[in-house]
């Protein structure tokens, strides 16, 4: 090709060229305002970080390829064939990933809607049944969300399996119930033995006073009455309050010999 037919090219297409670049550059601008309105709002809304950017990122790269799109418009290109390649190939990529965009939406709704968050204690059930994923969530990821178990064992749990079975959050409200289960003798006073239990559990500064500690009868058997130690205190205590407790309650029990 010799340069007078290059010239003869340029004069004939300096429309669509002028045109071609006036899209680019309009493109160009357009994503890069997209970019920052989604950054500005999804920040104002207190979105995940990863999910602002993951979002910033794609209004970004849709406007450029309508951009593309078009300048190839410009040129005479088959816009409707292109478009429709491309259809077909995301497609393709969404049937074979189908399994890794579920884990990818239900990460978003979970960064989104934050039924739990990192540092907190939760159960989960992927599957119907038992709670099978149970600790504490030390990171959130958009496919995976990672749970250190209490023996310090590391689950990489698909959010797709967690977000479409039962969550149970054991750190989303600021107080926790405790029962624990406590055998006296047959004819050993109730009295006396409530009194002794609500003074073991308010010798525990960790046992909040409001709403009081209280022992309650629960059940009535052959050779010894069941008592129900009901106490509140803060998530994080739970376990090592009921530990400590339920020492202190046999000691107690042992020494005004109310024990069975």
């Amino acid at each position: 090709m010799s340069w007078n037919t290059i010239v003869e090219w340029l004069k004939a297409n300096a429309g669509s060229i002028v045109g071609a670049l006036a899209i680019l550059a309009i493109g160009y601008v357009a994503a890069w305002l997209a970019s920052r309105i989604v950054r500005i709002v999804l920040t104002r809304m207190k979105v995940d970080a990863t999910v602002t950017k993951f979002a910033a990122r794609l209004a970004h790269s849709a406007i450029l390829v309508m951009a593309i799109v078009a300048t190839l418009g410009k040129f005479g290109v088959e816009t409707a064939s292109f478009v429709a390649v491309l259809g077909a190939v995301a497609f393709a990529l969404g049937f074979a990933l189908q399994g890794s965009l579920a884990n990818f939406a239900a990460g978003v709704l979970i960064l989104i809607l934050r039924p739990y968050k990192v540092g907190d204690v939760i159960g989960a059930v992927p599957n119907k049944g038992k709670f099978t994923v149970k600790g504490t969530v030390s990171e959130i990821q958009l496919f995976t969300t990672e749970v250190i178990t209490s023996d310090n064992v590391q689950l990489l749990v698909p959010n797709g399996l967690i977000f479409a079975g039962t969550i149970k959050n054991h750190s989303a409200l600021k107080t926790r119930r405790c029962d624990l289960e406590v055998q006296i003798a047959r004819n050993a006073p109730v009295a006396d033995a409530t009194r002794v239990l609500s003074e073991v559990a308010r010798s525990d500064q960790r046992v909040l006073t409001d709403p009081p500690a209280e022992v309650l009868v629960s059940e009535l058997k052959d050779k010894c009455v069941v008592l129900l130690v009901r106490f509140w205190v803060a998530p994080t205590h739970r376990e090592a309050v009921e530990f400590e407790l339920t020492r202190r309650i046999k000691d107690a029990l042992d020494d005004h010999k109310l024990g069975v």
